[in-house]
Protein backbone atom coordinates (compact mmCIF):
# COMPACT_ATOMS: atom_id res chain seq x y z
CA UNK A 1 0.00 0.00 0.00
CA UNK A 2 1.22 3.16 -0.77
CA UNK A 3 1.13 4.81 2.59
CA UNK A 4 1.99 8.53 1.78
CA UNK A 5 0.06 9.60 -1.29
CA UNK A 6 1.99 12.48 -1.51
CA UNK A 7 5.49 11.70 -1.45
CA UNK A 8 4.41 8.58 -4.32
CA UNK A 9 3.11 11.26 -6.62
CA UNK A 10 6.60 13.32 -6.56
CA UNK A 11 8.85 10.38 -6.83
CA UNK A 12 6.70 9.13 -9.78
CA UNK A 13 6.38 12.63 -11.13
CA UNK A 14 3.17 12.26 -11.58
CA UNK A 15 1.01 15.67 -12.69
CA UNK A 16 -2.50 14.72 -12.99
CA UNK A 17 -4.64 11.74 -11.15
CA UNK A 18 -7.06 10.02 -13.04
CA UNK A 19 -9.95 9.14 -10.19
CA UNK A 20 -11.70 5.89 -11.11
CA UNK A 21 -14.79 4.13 -9.89
CA UNK A 22 -16.79 0.88 -11.21
CA UNK A 23 -20.59 2.28 -12.70
CA UNK A 24 -22.98 -0.66 -12.09
CA UNK A 25 -21.97 -2.20 -16.12
CA UNK A 26 -18.11 -2.77 -14.33
CA UNK A 27 -17.60 0.58 -16.35
CA UNK A 28 -14.55 3.22 -15.54
CA UNK A 29 -16.41 6.35 -14.22
CA UNK A 30 -14.63 9.17 -12.70
CA UNK A 31 -12.93 12.68 -13.44
CA UNK A 32 -8.97 13.94 -14.36
CA UNK A 33 -7.62 15.96 -11.31
CA UNK A 34 -4.10 18.13 -11.72
CA UNK A 35 -2.16 16.82 -8.91
CA UNK A 36 -2.40 20.24 -7.68
CA UNK A 37 -6.07 20.50 -7.29
CA UNK A 38 -6.45 16.72 -6.03
CA UNK A 39 -8.05 17.64 -2.33
CA UNK A 40 -5.77 16.07 0.78
CA UNK A 41 -7.51 18.30 3.22
CA UNK A 42 -11.24 18.36 1.69
CA UNK A 43 -13.55 15.75 0.21
CA UNK A 44 -13.98 14.47 -3.38
CA UNK A 45 -17.19 14.89 -4.54
CA UNK A 46 -19.08 12.60 -7.55
CA UNK A 47 -22.43 12.76 -9.07
CA UNK A 48 -24.36 9.36 -7.09
CA UNK A 49 -25.72 8.83 -11.18
CA UNK A 50 -22.49 7.88 -12.04
CA UNK A 51 -22.89 4.51 -11.02
CA UNK A 52 -25.87 4.21 -12.53
CA UNK A 53 -25.68 4.75 -16.41
CA UNK A 54 -27.31 1.91 -18.92
CA UNK A 55 -25.47 0.30 -21.53
CA UNK A 56 -26.44 2.74 -24.27
CA UNK A 57 -23.96 5.30 -22.28
CA UNK A 58 -27.48 7.07 -20.63
CA UNK A 59 -27.53 7.97 -16.86
CA UNK A 60 -30.53 7.10 -15.19
CA UNK A 61 -31.45 10.44 -13.44
CA UNK A 62 -34.77 8.87 -12.29
CA UNK A 63 -33.62 5.79 -10.08
CA UNK A 64 -30.91 8.82 -7.91
CA UNK A 65 -32.81 11.51 -6.01
CA UNK A 66 -34.85 14.29 -7.43
CA UNK A 67 -31.87 16.48 -6.08
CA UNK A 68 -28.78 14.48 -7.61
CA UNK A 69 -26.68 14.93 -4.85
CA UNK A 70 -22.94 14.31 -4.69
CA UNK A 71 -21.54 11.43 -3.38
CA UNK A 72 -18.24 11.55 -1.12
CA UNK A 73 -14.94 9.52 -3.56
CA UNK A 74 -12.26 8.20 -0.82
CA UNK A 75 -9.55 6.99 -2.61
CA UNK A 76 -8.06 3.28 -1.74
CA UNK A 77 -4.11 3.87 -1.74
CA UNK A 78 -4.06 0.08 -2.66
CA UNK A 79 -5.49 0.33 -5.26
CA UNK A 80 -3.04 3.29 -7.04
CA UNK A 81 -1.22 2.72 -10.39
CA UNK A 82 0.43 4.61 -12.70
CA UNK A 83 -1.45 5.17 -15.64
CA UNK A 84 0.68 3.24 -19.34
CA UNK A 85 0.42 4.24 -22.27
CA UNK A 86 0.75 7.82 -22.09
CA UNK A 87 3.21 10.45 -22.86
CA UNK A 88 1.94 12.71 -19.62
CA UNK A 89 2.67 11.35 -15.89
CA UNK A 90 -0.89 9.97 -15.07
CA UNK A 91 -1.61 8.40 -12.06
CA UNK A 92 -4.85 5.58 -11.61
CA UNK A 93 -6.69 5.66 -8.41
CA UNK A 94 -9.76 3.97 -7.62
CA UNK A 95 -12.09 4.80 -5.35
CA UNK A 96 -15.20 4.32 -2.84
CA UNK A 97 -17.74 5.95 -2.63
CA UNK A 98 -19.71 7.20 0.66
CA UNK A 99 -22.58 8.94 1.51
CA UNK A 100 -21.82 12.48 3.77
CA UNK A 101 -22.66 10.58 7.22
CA UNK A 102 -19.35 8.14 6.27
CA UNK A 103 -21.81 5.26 4.95
CA UNK A 104 -20.96 3.48 1.97
CA UNK A 105 -23.12 3.70 -1.21
CA UNK A 106 -24.94 0.31 -1.49
CA UNK A 107 -25.08 0.39 -4.59
CA UNK A 108 -21.99 0.97 -5.76
CA UNK A 109 -20.01 -2.31 -7.36
CA UNK A 110 -17.03 -2.43 -4.82
CA UNK A 111 -19.02 -1.78 -1.72
CA UNK A 112 -21.13 -4.72 -2.40
CA UNK A 113 -18.05 -6.73 -2.54
CA UNK A 114 -16.69 -5.27 0.73
CA UNK A 115 -20.13 -5.80 2.44
CA UNK A 116 -19.75 -9.13 1.29
CA UNK A 117 -16.01 -9.66 2.18
CA UNK A 118 -16.66 -8.13 5.64
CA UNK A 119 -19.53 -11.20 6.55
CA UNK A 120 -16.72 -13.52 5.81
CA UNK A 121 -14.55 -11.50 8.07
CA UNK A 122 -16.96 -11.98 10.83
CA UNK A 123 -16.78 -15.49 10.56
CA UNK A 124 -13.41 -15.62 10.45
CA UNK A 125 -12.63 -16.72 6.82
CA UNK A 126 -11.15 -14.43 4.20
CA UNK A 127 -12.11 -15.72 0.51
CA UNK A 128 -9.04 -16.07 -2.15
CA UNK A 129 -10.14 -15.77 -6.03
CA UNK A 130 -8.53 -16.51 -8.82
CA UNK A 131 -10.43 -14.69 -12.03
CA UNK A 132 -9.66 -16.45 -15.65
CA UNK A 133 -10.39 -13.83 -18.27
CA UNK A 134 -11.74 -14.98 -22.19
CA UNK A 135 -11.73 -12.47 -25.00
CA UNK A 136 -11.64 -11.95 -28.54
CA UNK A 137 -9.39 -9.94 -30.41
CA UNK A 138 -10.62 -8.34 -33.48
CA UNK A 139 -9.49 -6.61 -36.32
CA UNK A 140 -10.59 -2.74 -35.65
CA UNK A 141 -13.68 -2.72 -37.94
CA UNK A 142 -15.31 -6.20 -35.39
CA UNK A 143 -14.15 -8.93 -38.21
CA UNK A 144 -12.50 -11.72 -36.43
CA UNK A 145 -8.55 -11.45 -37.38
CA UNK A 146 -7.42 -14.93 -37.75
CA UNK A 147 -8.59 -17.75 -40.45
CA UNK A 148 -9.78 -20.90 -38.98
CA UNK A 149 -6.77 -23.10 -36.99
CA UNK A 150 -6.63 -25.22 -34.20
CA UNK A 151 -7.90 -24.44 -30.81
CA UNK A 152 -4.46 -23.97 -28.37
CA UNK A 153 -2.24 -22.97 -31.23
CA UNK A 154 0.79 -20.94 -29.82
CA UNK A 155 1.21 -19.86 -33.38
CA UNK A 156 -2.01 -17.60 -33.01
CA UNK A 157 -0.31 -15.79 -30.24
CA UNK A 158 2.42 -15.01 -32.19
CA UNK A 159 0.62 -13.15 -34.74
CA UNK A 160 -0.27 -10.65 -32.26
CA UNK A 161 3.35 -10.84 -30.44
CA UNK A 162 4.06 -7.44 -30.02
CA UNK A 163 0.88 -6.61 -28.41
CA UNK A 164 0.90 -9.20 -26.25
CA UNK A 165 4.20 -7.86 -25.00
CA UNK A 166 3.39 -4.52 -24.83
CA UNK A 167 0.43 -5.86 -22.55
CA UNK A 168 2.49 -7.70 -20.00
CA UNK A 169 4.63 -4.48 -19.19
CA UNK A 170 1.15 -2.39 -19.05
CA UNK A 171 0.05 -5.09 -16.70
CA UNK A 172 3.26 -5.02 -14.76
CA UNK A 173 3.05 -1.08 -14.14
CA UNK A 174 -0.43 -1.33 -12.84
CA UNK A 175 0.19 -4.35 -10.16
CA UNK A 176 -1.95 -6.79 -12.59
CA UNK A 177 -1.16 -10.06 -11.79
CA UNK A 178 -1.08 -12.10 -15.09
CA UNK A 179 -0.31 -15.66 -14.93
CA UNK A 180 -1.19 -17.69 -18.06
CA UNK A 181 -1.86 -16.69 -21.36
CA UNK A 182 -3.01 -18.97 -23.97
CA UNK A 183 -5.31 -18.98 -27.08
CA UNK A 184 -8.70 -20.15 -26.50
CA UNK A 185 -11.14 -22.58 -29.24
CA UNK A 186 -12.38 -19.60 -30.70
CA UNK A 187 -10.65 -17.95 -33.69
CA UNK A 188 -8.68 -14.77 -32.12
CA UNK A 189 -10.05 -15.55 -28.87
CA UNK A 190 -7.92 -15.85 -25.97
CA UNK A 191 -7.62 -16.22 -22.47
CA UNK A 192 -5.81 -14.38 -19.34
CA UNK A 193 -5.47 -16.10 -16.14
CA UNK A 194 -4.73 -13.88 -12.64
CA UNK A 195 -2.88 -15.28 -10.38
CA UNK A 196 -4.87 -15.85 -6.98
CA UNK A 197 -5.28 -13.27 -4.03
CA UNK A 198 -7.67 -11.03 -2.41
CA UNK A 199 -11.22 -10.47 -3.53
CA UNK A 200 -11.33 -6.92 -3.78
CA UNK A 201 -7.28 -6.55 -5.21
CA UNK A 202 -8.43 -9.22 -8.15
CA UNK A 203 -11.90 -7.29 -8.83
CA UNK A 204 -10.01 -4.14 -9.49
CA UNK A 205 -7.21 -6.15 -11.70
CA UNK A 206 -9.75 -7.53 -13.75
CA UNK A 207 -11.54 -3.39 -14.17
CA UNK A 208 -8.07 -2.14 -15.06
CA UNK A 209 -7.31 -5.08 -17.18
CA UNK A 210 -9.88 -4.75 -19.38
CA UNK A 211 -9.93 -0.89 -19.48
CA UNK A 212 -5.96 -1.63 -20.44
CA UNK A 213 -6.98 -4.62 -23.15
CA UNK A 214 -9.34 -1.88 -24.97
CA UNK A 215 -7.16 0.99 -24.89
CA UNK A 216 -3.84 -1.13 -26.48
CA UNK A 217 -5.86 -3.02 -28.73
CA UNK A 218 -7.25 0.12 -30.42
CA UNK A 219 -3.64 1.30 -30.58
CA UNK A 220 -2.51 -1.78 -32.46
CA UNK A 221 -5.03 -1.32 -34.56
CA UNK A 222 -7.43 -4.04 -33.28
CA UNK A 223 -10.68 -4.21 -31.27
CA UNK A 224 -10.54 -6.33 -27.68
CA UNK A 225 -13.90 -7.68 -27.25
CA UNK A 226 -15.83 -8.83 -24.03
CA UNK A 227 -19.25 -9.67 -25.51
CA UNK A 228 -19.82 -13.28 -23.80
CA UNK A 229 -21.20 -14.73 -27.22
CA UNK A 230 -19.70 -12.22 -30.03
CA UNK A 231 -20.34 -15.32 -32.93
CA UNK A 232 -23.05 -17.64 -33.27
CA UNK A 233 -20.47 -20.25 -34.69
CA UNK A 234 -17.98 -19.86 -32.20
CA UNK A 235 -17.44 -20.34 -28.22
CA UNK A 236 -18.46 -17.93 -25.89
CA UNK A 237 -16.05 -15.73 -23.67
CA UNK A 238 -16.34 -16.27 -20.05
CA UNK A 239 -15.01 -15.19 -16.97
CA UNK A 240 -14.65 -18.29 -14.79
CA UNK A 241 -13.71 -17.77 -10.92
CA UNK A 242 -11.47 -20.06 -8.96
CA UNK A 243 -12.54 -19.78 -5.09
CA UNK A 244 -11.05 -21.23 -1.81
CA UNK A 245 -10.95 -19.71 1.59
CA UNK A 246 -8.32 -19.32 4.32
CA UNK A 247 -8.81 -19.41 8.10
CA UNK A 248 -6.99 -17.04 10.84
CA UNK A 249 -4.16 -19.14 10.20
CA UNK A 250 -4.14 -18.85 6.33
CA UNK A 251 -4.55 -22.32 6.00
CA UNK A 252 -7.11 -23.87 3.42
CA UNK A 253 -10.45 -23.58 5.11
CA UNK A 254 -11.89 -26.47 2.87
CA UNK A 255 -9.30 -28.77 3.71
CA UNK A 256 -8.75 -30.94 7.50
CA UNK A 257 -5.51 -31.36 8.93
CA UNK A 258 -4.94 -34.42 7.24
CA UNK A 259 -5.57 -32.94 3.75
CA UNK A 260 -9.43 -34.72 3.02
CA UNK A 261 -12.33 -32.44 2.45
CA UNK A 262 -13.72 -30.23 5.08
CA UNK A 263 -17.44 -30.43 5.49
CA UNK A 264 -17.45 -26.93 4.86
CA UNK A 265 -16.47 -27.41 1.33
CA UNK A 266 -19.42 -29.40 0.84
CA UNK A 267 -21.51 -26.44 2.15
CA UNK A 268 -19.62 -23.68 0.16
CA UNK A 269 -20.61 -25.58 -3.01
CA UNK A 270 -23.89 -26.33 -1.84
CA UNK A 271 -24.78 -22.90 -0.95
CA UNK A 272 -23.99 -22.43 -4.98
CA UNK A 273 -25.51 -25.17 -6.13
CA UNK A 274 -28.61 -23.63 -4.33
CA UNK A 275 -28.33 -19.74 -4.95
CA UNK A 276 -26.19 -19.74 -8.29
CA UNK A 277 -29.26 -19.83 -10.44
CA UNK A 278 -31.02 -16.57 -8.44
CA UNK A 279 -27.93 -14.34 -9.15
CA UNK A 280 -27.34 -14.98 -12.69
CA UNK A 281 -28.54 -11.68 -13.73
CA UNK A 282 -25.33 -10.49 -12.14
CA UNK A 283 -22.78 -13.00 -13.58
CA UNK A 284 -24.82 -12.93 -16.92
CA UNK A 285 -26.28 -9.74 -17.06
CA UNK A 286 -27.23 -8.87 -20.50
CA UNK A 287 -29.29 -10.09 -23.28
CA UNK A 288 -26.38 -11.94 -25.28
CA UNK A 289 -24.93 -13.34 -21.90
CA UNK A 290 -27.42 -16.16 -22.37
CA UNK A 291 -26.88 -16.85 -25.94
CA UNK A 292 -23.27 -18.61 -24.22
CA UNK A 293 -25.03 -20.92 -22.04
CA UNK A 294 -25.43 -23.77 -24.33
CA UNK A 295 -24.80 -27.61 -24.08
CA UNK A 296 -21.28 -28.93 -25.22
CA UNK A 297 -19.71 -25.65 -25.63
CA UNK A 298 -17.72 -25.87 -22.97
CA UNK A 299 -20.33 -23.43 -20.77
CA UNK A 300 -22.56 -24.56 -18.32
CA UNK A 301 -26.23 -25.31 -18.41
CA UNK A 302 -27.16 -26.14 -14.70
CA UNK A 303 -25.11 -26.40 -11.34
CA UNK A 304 -23.74 -29.72 -11.12
CA UNK A 305 -20.70 -30.04 -9.85
CA UNK A 306 -17.58 -32.46 -10.33
CA UNK A 307 -13.89 -33.39 -9.85
CA UNK A 308 -12.07 -31.91 -13.05
CA UNK A 309 -15.48 -31.79 -15.03
CA UNK A 310 -15.67 -29.41 -17.19
CA UNK A 311 -19.12 -29.92 -18.39
CA UNK A 312 -20.35 -29.06 -15.14
CA UNK A 313 -21.41 -25.65 -14.02
CA UNK A 314 -18.99 -26.25 -10.46
CA UNK A 315 -15.53 -27.73 -11.43
CA UNK A 316 -13.03 -29.01 -8.43
CA UNK A 317 -10.07 -29.05 -10.21
CA UNK A 318 -6.66 -31.29 -9.09
CA UNK A 319 -5.06 -29.80 -6.77
CA UNK A 320 -3.23 -29.81 -3.25
CA UNK A 321 -4.97 -29.76 -0.05
CA UNK A 322 -4.01 -26.02 0.61
CA UNK A 323 -4.82 -25.21 -2.78
CA UNK A 324 -8.27 -26.99 -2.64
CA UNK A 325 -10.97 -24.98 -4.08
CA UNK A 326 -14.45 -24.95 -6.74
CA UNK A 327 -14.44 -22.97 -9.86
CA UNK A 328 -17.10 -21.22 -11.08
CA UNK A 329 -17.89 -21.55 -14.36
CA UNK A 330 -21.52 -19.59 -15.12
CA UNK A 331 -19.87 -15.73 -14.98
CA UNK A 332 -19.83 -14.56 -18.78
CA UNK A 333 -16.68 -11.90 -19.26
CA UNK A 334 -19.20 -9.06 -19.84
CA UNK A 335 -20.09 -9.13 -16.45
CA UNK A 336 -19.05 -6.57 -13.61
CA UNK A 337 -15.80 -8.31 -11.62
CA UNK A 338 -16.80 -6.59 -8.76
CA UNK A 339 -20.45 -7.94 -8.41
CA UNK A 340 -19.63 -11.38 -10.06
CA UNK A 341 -17.10 -11.93 -7.48
CA UNK A 342 -19.84 -10.35 -4.70
CA UNK A 343 -22.69 -12.73 -6.13
CA UNK A 344 -20.61 -16.13 -6.42
CA UNK A 345 -18.83 -15.41 -2.40
CA UNK A 346 -22.28 -14.53 -1.17
CA UNK A 347 -23.55 -17.77 -2.91
CA UNK A 348 -21.26 -19.57 -0.98
CA UNK A 349 -21.49 -17.54 2.51
CA UNK A 350 -24.93 -18.89 2.33
CA UNK A 351 -24.21 -22.45 2.10
CA UNK A 352 -21.86 -21.98 4.99
CA UNK A 353 -24.27 -20.43 7.49
CA UNK A 354 -27.11 -22.54 6.92
CA UNK A 355 -24.76 -25.72 6.21
CA UNK A 356 -26.56 -26.82 3.00
CA UNK A 357 -25.89 -29.98 1.64
CA UNK A 358 -24.48 -30.59 -2.35
CA UNK A 359 -25.62 -32.95 -4.19
CA UNK A 360 -23.34 -35.93 -5.17
CA UNK A 361 -20.50 -35.13 -7.69
CA UNK A 362 -20.90 -35.63 -11.00
CA UNK A 363 -18.52 -38.56 -12.90
CA UNK A 364 -20.72 -38.26 -16.23
CA UNK A 365 -21.69 -35.62 -18.71
CA UNK A 366 -23.57 -32.28 -17.09
CA UNK A 367 -24.79 -31.67 -20.74
CA UNK A 368 -27.36 -35.07 -20.00
CA UNK A 369 -29.01 -33.16 -16.90
CA UNK A 370 -31.62 -31.06 -16.88
CA UNK A 371 -30.95 -27.16 -17.36
CA UNK A 372 -32.03 -25.42 -14.73
CA UNK A 373 -29.99 -21.86 -15.35
CA UNK A 374 -32.19 -19.03 -16.48
CA UNK A 375 -32.95 -19.24 -20.24
CA UNK A 376 -33.15 -15.20 -20.45
CA UNK A 377 -32.19 -11.90 -18.65
CA UNK A 378 -36.23 -11.89 -17.79
CA UNK A 379 -36.47 -14.90 -16.21
CA UNK A 380 -32.89 -14.12 -14.27
CA UNK A 381 -33.89 -10.41 -13.52
CA UNK A 382 -37.22 -12.66 -11.99
CA UNK A 383 -35.19 -14.82 -10.08
CA UNK A 384 -33.20 -12.14 -8.32
CA UNK A 385 -36.09 -10.46 -7.59
CA UNK A 386 -37.36 -13.13 -5.81
CA UNK A 387 -34.33 -14.46 -3.77
CA UNK A 388 -34.56 -12.63 -0.21
CA UNK A 389 -31.85 -14.53 0.63
CA UNK A 390 -29.43 -12.82 -1.80
CA UNK A 391 -31.16 -9.59 -1.12
CA UNK A 392 -29.94 -9.83 3.12
CA UNK A 393 -26.50 -10.41 2.21
CA UNK A 394 -25.95 -7.94 -1.03
CA UNK A 395 -28.10 -5.46 0.02
CA UNK A 396 -31.78 -4.79 -1.11
CA UNK A 397 -31.12 -1.20 -2.21
CA UNK A 398 -28.12 -2.44 -4.09
CA UNK A 399 -30.57 -5.32 -5.75
CA UNK A 400 -33.42 -2.60 -6.31
CA UNK A 401 -31.18 -0.34 -8.07
CA UNK A 402 -29.93 -3.19 -10.61
CA UNK A 403 -32.95 -4.68 -10.97
CA UNK A 404 -34.75 -0.92 -12.51
CA UNK A 405 -31.18 -0.42 -14.70
CA UNK A 406 -31.46 -4.06 -16.04
CA UNK A 407 -35.15 -3.41 -16.93
CA UNK A 408 -34.45 -0.22 -18.71
CA UNK A 409 -31.46 -1.91 -20.73
CA UNK A 410 -34.30 -4.52 -21.57
CA UNK A 411 -36.58 -2.71 -22.59
CA UNK A 412 -34.44 -0.85 -25.05
CA UNK A 413 -33.27 -4.36 -26.75
CA UNK A 414 -36.41 -5.73 -26.83
CA UNK A 415 -37.69 -2.88 -28.86
CA UNK A 416 -34.69 -3.28 -31.32
CA UNK A 417 -35.29 -4.55 -34.70
CA UNK A 418 -33.15 -7.49 -35.41
CA UNK A 419 -31.38 -8.52 -38.58
CA UNK A 420 -33.35 -11.66 -38.18
CA UNK A 421 -36.97 -10.03 -38.37
CA UNK A 422 -35.50 -8.41 -41.36
CA UNK A 423 -34.13 -11.16 -42.97
CA UNK A 424 -36.85 -13.88 -42.93
CA UNK A 425 -39.92 -11.83 -42.17
CA UNK A 426 -39.73 -9.19 -44.94
CA UNK A 427 -39.67 -11.90 -47.38
CA UNK A 428 -43.27 -12.81 -45.95
CA UNK A 429 -44.99 -9.54 -44.99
Amino acid sequence: MKQNLHDWLHTHAITHIECLIPDLNGLPRGKLVPVSHYPTNSQLRFPQVSLIQSLMGEPQQQLVPDNDPDMVLQPDLGALSSKPGNGRRIAQLIHDCYYEDGSLVPYAPRSVLRQVLAQYQALGFTPVVAPEIEFYLLAADGRQAEAVGPAYSLDHSQRHEAFFAELEQHCHQQGIATDILLHEVGDSQYELNLQHGDALQLADQVFLLKRTLRALASQHGLTACFMAKPFASQPGSAMHVHQSLLDHSGHNAFSQADGSEHPRFGHFIAGLQRYLPAAMALMAPSPNAYRRLAANTAAPINVEWGYDNRSCGLRVPASSAQARRVENRLPGIDGNPYLVLAATLACGLLGLQQEARATPPLTGSAYGREATLPRDLPAALQALADCRELATVLDAKFIEKYLALKQIELQHFQQTVTHWEWQYLLPQA
